[in-house]
């Protein structure tokens, strides 16, 4: 994938009344836009992921793959507040010619999804052909759906909500409490509160994974341990892993925003929401989710007009979205290559 970086200069309102003076966003691309304009895959990450879907989505990306360079032009961005290239509190303020550190205004998962859409326009992308994301990502999908009804053709919402969960909600709230009692997380540094989310990210894999999977691959071998366990090793290992690839502050934030998600706000409520969603919609579940358990998908397909539920077996949890590419993967092609045999029969006709 190819990565670029689009400059916005303008002042950016957020959805609580405070703005940005511009922000960036870095972003990768694949493939090419075809002469209609309508071939466009639009992926949208999930919290810790970053704009290169071919290295996070590997399963899901390349020739024959839901995902394929060869046929669509494939558009990922890193969104508002993520550290991987755009705008977030590590960043300089250009009034202050510091960075923002503890100073940057809370935003929404709107605001990621407008910010988005600022892009796209400057792309020059009139049609999405295929709005794909799961996770925070699924709860920008649907965002931007609903924003924008007519912009896309079809919609894969995976593993998300219409709504983030009071269970959701708490999981992301402990996590930012672990990060609080770090006492660096009070410094304006890039490394503030870097231990704290070492705690977080172990939290947070209580919440993506479930019992049966940690007893399939963190169980010890013997009955002779006493200390020193796979498990506890293992989410140690998890919280190093990610503090080499990612801070704080993002984490702060981005948890904060997806707590934002609810797709009801100011418009009556969460069904009425939904039943302004245009697009043709497939919603993924997995059945072993504990975070975004099956009956939030499930209240999708409920309200949702033109949609499609499919549920995926899978030992992983919530993680389950990321690993289970080999099951994801048939019944992706068939929903997005489904809208292409219909056009090219319509162009058949017309010819």
């Amino acid at each position: 994938m190819n990565k670029h970086i689009f400059k916005y200069d303008q002042e950016f309102k957020l959805e609580s009344g405070e703005s940005l003076p511009g922000f960036q966003l870095t972003y990768h691309t694949a493939g090419t836009l075809n002469e209609r304009g309508d071939n466009v895959i639009w992926v949208c990450h999930a919290l810790t992921a970053n704009s290169d879907v071919s290295e996070w989505w590997t399963g899901l990306y390349g020739k024959g793959k839901p995902l394929n360079p060869e046929k669509h032009f494939i558009v990922c961005a890193n969104i508002l507040g993520s550290c991987y290239g755009s705008t977030g509190a590590l960043s300089t303020n250009p009034n202050t010619n510091d960075p923002f550190y503890h100073s940057f205004p809370v935003f929404t998962i709107r605001d990621i999804v407008s910010a988005l859409d600022t892009l796209r326009i400057s792309l020059g992308i009139n049609k999405i052909h295929t709005l794909i994301g799961g996770s925070l990502g699924g709860q920008q999908v649907l965002e931007w759906a609903i924003h924008k009804p007519d912009l896309m053709s079809k919609l894969i919402p995976v593993a998300t909500n219409a709504q983030h969960s009071p269970w959701g909600i708490a999981f992301n709230e402990s996590q930012r409490m672990a990060i609080q009692v770090d006492p660096t997380w009070k410094n304006n540094s890039p490394d503030a509160g870097i231990e704290g989310m070492k705690a977080a990210r172990s939290i947070a894999l209580l919440s993506y994974r479930d019992y049966k999977t940690y007893h399939r691959s963190q169980r010890e071998e013997t009955n002779d341990q006493f200390d020193n366990f796979k498990a506890s090793s293992y989410q140690v290992y998890q919280g190093d892993k990610l503090a080499n690839r990612f801070d704080a502050f993002s984490y702060w934030y981005l948890s904060k925003a997806m707590d934002s998600h609810n797709v009801g706000r100011g418009r009556g409520s969460v069904k009425e929401a939904l039943s302004q969603i245009k697009a043709e919609t497939l919603i993924v579940s997995i059945n072993t989710d504990n975070l975004f358990p099956v009956k939030e998908q499930v209240l999708l397909f409920n309200h949702i007009q033109n949609a499609h539920l499919e549920i995926i077996e899978s030992g992983y949890g919530h993680d389950g979205f990321l690993t289970e590419t080999e099951k994801l993967t048939p019944i992706l092609n068939d929903f997005i290559r489904q809208e292409s045999k219909q056009q090219n029969l319509k162009e058949e006709i017309a010819a």
